[in-house]
């Protein structure tokens, strides 16, 4: 996937520095070209649950934001990623005391 589509979709306006970040997110996320696509779906099937994938503004990763208006949607959300990170063998950080998880990357 390139660089600018996937800001695009994680509803970022393209500039040098998102680009950049872009960059050093997939140097620093273990097997990038294996997940990239799934967690750009995983993006777009939290939408439907207050929920989805962004930069993070500390970290050079992605991050999963759960702001879910309702227990049900936090709970459906919270599914879907576990599946995300069972099928795909995706390693996730969650971060304490807040409903956010890091995209460590791909585990083997």
């Amino acid at each position: 996937m390139q660089n600018e589509a996937i800001l695009n979709q994680l509803g970022y306006a393209p500039n040098d520095a998102l680009l950049a970040q872009i960059e050093r997110i997939a140097k620093n996320t273990a097997g990038y070209e294996k997940i990239i696509k799934h967690i750009m779906d995983l993006h777009e099937a939290l939408k439907v649950n207050g929920a989805y994938v962004a930069m993070s503004n500390s970290e050079d990763v992605f991050k999963i934001k759960l702001d879910s208006p309702s227990t049900q949607m936090l709970h459906e959300a919270i599914e879907k990623i576990e599946r995300f990170r069972s099928r795909y063998k995706v390693e996730l950080d969650k971060v304490e005391g807040k409903p956010t998880y890091y995209i460590v990357g791909f585990r083997a």
